[in-house]
């Protein structure tokens, strides 16, 4: 599987959520990067967050929040 631009935009999205809480959601604004915007779009139509603009992880989207954010946390170690 190639790391395409797309599904870096939704990593990037997952990893701004704050896994210590379910009560801390995102909000995509309308004037954010493009990128954001169809990131957060196509999260919330895979079923990973409430929102097409943001709102909070569903169950799948917290497991898969989860992993990557440990993935970059594992390869951001030097």
């Amino acid at each position: 599987m190639t790391l395409t631009p797309v599904l870096l935009e939704e990593l990037e999205l997952l990893n701004m959520f704050n896994l210590g809480t379910t009560q801390q959601g995102l909000k995509i604004h309308h004037d954010a990067a493009a990128g954001k915007i169809a990131a957060g779009k196509r999260l919330f139509a895979k079923g990973m967050i409430t929102q097409a603009d943001g709102g909070y992880l569903t169950p799948l989207g917290q497991q898969v929040a989860e992993q990557a954010q440990a993935l970059v946390t594992l390869l951001g170690n030097d």
